[in-house]
């Protein structure tokens, strides 16, 4: 009698939140590890991927996720890696296995219930949320722009309190109608958004608002710090500050909000800034869910990584992107929350283990700062380039901050789908631009 032989154990990969790095580790991993031996899974809570820096247009209406997004199951199995639905709980480091809550459907039913996934190596790519810093009435009374479902729902408010205003000016033309927003947070996310929405507003008149236009909105940014946009040069942050007054935005620098209300924000000063619409983009931590796995983080809920960024506590669990917590050796402060960084991040990680499951030495993750870009929309583009490159920083506006800022967003394209398929992705996308809706309406 023949003894039956049982297929050797896979070395299985683990890889939870599929926004930037963790898209680009798992698509890197599944094209260069053969099915036979290795078994790559991705773990994400959404069915879609879509750019985070690009929530804002999202948002504000000017560009369709639809025809962005990506979807994980079809592209896994383009780039060999198996995708599975579902949020991540905690983490069994005695045991190596990722928990995974309950999956409900939109009726609260349960579709499968709380299971476990075992894995070999862990990267734990969760992302970040937004950090209202316990700021009362933030949570019940205002819309941050963390995830696809939440740009969505800001912007079915924002195009119902438009159509509001508009059919209120259409019975009575001298009415002093407006729609109202309020935007907590001078970083990159508040800048874009404010300058996106005079965007949106001007196109509405094209599609069935006739006696809506820019005018009609009023946009308030509220910044705590003395100016916008810390992380760029001093003299770009007042091009912007100024590009913005004159779209027409109240910018409330040096003034900190204590409170949220449905009515608007409160600042320290005791000033109530009416608001129909409010958001949230004054911070972001790690998810609340990491302080419970076991491993070492910061008062932010960051998990604390070496060089190799592998956690602290556990080498076969590496971190990369906004959630992770690195300073380097020399420097004061840690590597910034962006996107550049969740991409060089990933490099390393694939990098390294690869290198463990050949015994090979790891490497360390150096930080290239290729600067910051902030895009106001079509109406201008503010940055500063290459960073520690070249020793210092080259600032850039106009038309070439504009294509560098689009450049960006092409590349990740081309890291998640190849050169072939993201080159087409890129001329669909120009097409799209030529023959598509300027809004999306719905």
């Amino acid at each position: 009698m023949t003894q039956g032989t049982s297929k050797p154990r896979k070395t299985q990969i683990v890889v939870v939140g599929g926004g930037a790095g963790g898209l680009e580790l798992a698509t890197r991993l599944g094209a260069n590890f053969g099915r036979e031996a290795f078994d790559i899974l991705l773990v994400e809570k959404n069915r879609t991927h879509i750019w985070k820096p690009l929530l804002h247009e999202v948002a504000a209406g000017s560009l369709d996720a639809n025809l962005d997004e990506v979807g994980y199951r079809s592209h896994g199995h383009a780039w060999g890696y198996r995708f599975f639905y579902g949020a991540m709980e905690g983490v069994d480091l005695a045991s190596r296995h990722v928990l995974i809550a309950p999956i409900l459907d939109e009726d609260g039913r349960e579709i499968m219930g709380r299971h476990r996934i075992r894995y070999d190596y862990l990267v734990l790519a969760v992302g970040s949320v937004s950090n209202d810093f316990g700021t009362k009435g933030v949570a019940q009374n205002c819309i941050f722009l963390d995830s696809r479902l939440q740009a969505d729902r800001f912007r079915s408010k924002l195009l119902d309190h438009c159509l509001r205003v508009s059919r209120t000016l259409s019975q009575n033309p001298d009415s002093d109608a407006v729609v109202r927003v309020d935007i907590v947070g001078g970083g990159a996310t508040g800048v874009e958004l404010a300058a996106e929405l005079y965007n949106s507003a001007a196109e509405l008149r094209h599609y069935g608002l006739e006696v809506f236009d820019e005018s009609r909105l009023k946009v308030t940014l509220i910044e705590a710090g003395p100016r916008i946009l810390p992380a760029l040069p001093e003299d770009l942050a007042k091009a912007a500050h100024a590009e913005l007054e004159a779209l027409g935005v109240r910018m409330v620098t040096g003034e900190q909000v204590v409170e949220a209300t449905p009515e608007g924000m409160i600042t320290k000063s005791g000033e109530l800034i009416k608001a129909d619409l409010r958001v949230w983009a004054a911070g972001v931590k790690g998810p609340d869910m990491l302080a419970g796995l076991g491993l070492e983080i910061t008062r932010n809920n960051q998990l604390v990584v070496k060089p190799s960024l592998q956690t602290t506590k556990d080498e076969r669990v590496f971190a990369l992107g906004d959630c992770a917590y690195f300073v380097a050796e020399g420097e004061k402060r840690a590597v910034p929350p962006r996107a550049q960084a969740a991409h060089q991040m990933a490099g390393i990680v694939f990098h390294n283990i690869r290198a463990m499951i050949r015994s090979k030495p790891l490497r360390d993750f150096v930080y290239r700062d290729h600067g910051s870009l902030v895009s106001l929309s079509h109406f201008s583009t503010v940055g500063s380039l290459m960073g520690n490159l070249i020793g210092g920083r080259m600032a850039i506006e106009g038309r070439l901050a504009r294509f560098v800022y689009v450049s960006l967003y092409r590349m990740h394209l081309i890291a998640i789908h190849g050169w072939l398929k993201g080159l087409a992705l890129i001329a669909v996308g120009h097409v799209n631009h030529i023959i598509r809706p300027r809004l999306k309406l719905h």
